[in-house]
């Protein structure tokens, strides 16, 4: 496709490297520990200090997977500690947005590990803009990948050593079922990207597997895959049963109750058209299976493990059909 003369903008970003973000802590033990704790984490060698003197570092190190948490900024958004950089590194997101590519969908993420980290070393990140592609079209829509690549160093007196670098693929879109295409409309028809009730809901990925769930929605039914060989339920849909591997699958309707299993709420990024904070569950519906949704008509303060919800669907940009789920009354 031809290049948009915004796109110079864009492409002037590519290259450059945002300054240092700091972690709050050094490595530390009991981070560690709760670190595996959560994740279910049982080597000794990150855990058992006596073990890991046995071993060929001599001492306790940290999982290295564990890179990218040590410099995340906590529970507040932005809380960066002192020393870190003030830039905004996804400003290239926002550029797009502009531009009317308002959905996101990360790609893939790959974390890459010079060595094992040790306890009492400081680390700090930067980033840099690798690459934005060429306008791509895809199933979920037209839009660009924007490639972020993060290197990680621990500070040293002689000279900061780098221990690992992640890279960071997103594609920014514009949703694929537009009724026109934006270049075909007017100026005062294009989407305006601060106005959230201009931008559509993305559209789910649909396949043969899952067509049923996506129709059952439609018809305001919950559909919930169901193995006729095991007679279990499962949920995502599966060309397979994950029970019996039997390819002999229908579906039952749920009476769509259940309870909150877990939830998260979303600050930031902020993508239009949803509504920020945005509370999403995951449902574990009284037919013994998990799925995650949006939750409406809830207190965000009051949200709490095991709070029983029902299913409600809720109808957008007039044909798209999505389950979410309200605090159940009675």
């Amino acid at each position: 496709m031809s290049e948009y003369d915004w796109l110079s903008e864009v492409r002037a970003l590519v290259g450059r490297e945002y300054g240092r973000v700091y972690a709050w802590d050094e490595v530390n033990p009991m981070m560690v520990r709760q670190w595996c704790e959560v994740m279910g984490i049982e080597n000794p060698l990150y855990t058992d200090p006596e073990y890991a003197k046995q071993s060929e570092f001599g001492e306790l190190v940290a999982p290295p997977a564990m890179l990218q948490p040590w410099c995340l900024e906590g529970l507040h958004m932005n809380n960066y500690p002192p020393g870190s950089t003030d830039e905004n590194p996804y400003e290239v997101l926002g550029l797009l947005e502009q531009q009317g590519y308002p959905s996101v969908v990360a790609v893939n993420s790959e974390l890459n590990f010079e060595r094992y980290l040790r306890m009492g070393e400081k680390l700090y990140y930067t980033t840099i803009i690798k690459e934005v592609s060429e306008e791509k079209t895809t199933a979920l829509g037209t839009g660009f990948f924007v490639t972020q690549i993060m290197p990680f160093y621990s500070v040293k007196e002689a000279g900061d050593e780098k221990v690992g670098e992640l890279l960071f693929r997103v594609f920014k879109f514009r949703p694929a079922h537009s009724k026109a295409s934006f270049e075909n409309k007017s100026a005062a028809e294009k989407p305006d990207a601060t106005k959230t009730d201009a931008i559509p809901r993305p559209y789910p990925g649909i396949s043969d597997d899952t067509r049923f769930f996506w129709d059952g929605c439609a018809k305001h039914e919950l559909r919930i895959q169901h193995c006729k060989s095991c007679d279990a339920l499962q949920h995502p849909p599966a060309p397979v049963c994950s029970h019996c591997q039997s390819f002999d699958l229908d579906y039952k309707v749920s009476a769509g109750t259940g309870e909150i299993y877990s939830f998260v709420v979303m600050h930031y990024p902020e993508v239009p058209p949803f509504d920020y904070p945005n509370p999403i569950g995951l449902i574990e519906l009284d037919d013994g299976v998990r799925m995650i949704a949006g939750l409406v008509g809830v207190n965000i303060s009051e949200l709490e493990i095991g709070q029983r919800v029902e299913v409600e669907f809720t109808s957008f940009d007039d044909d798209l059909v999505l389950p979410l789920f309200r605090s159940k009354s009675g």
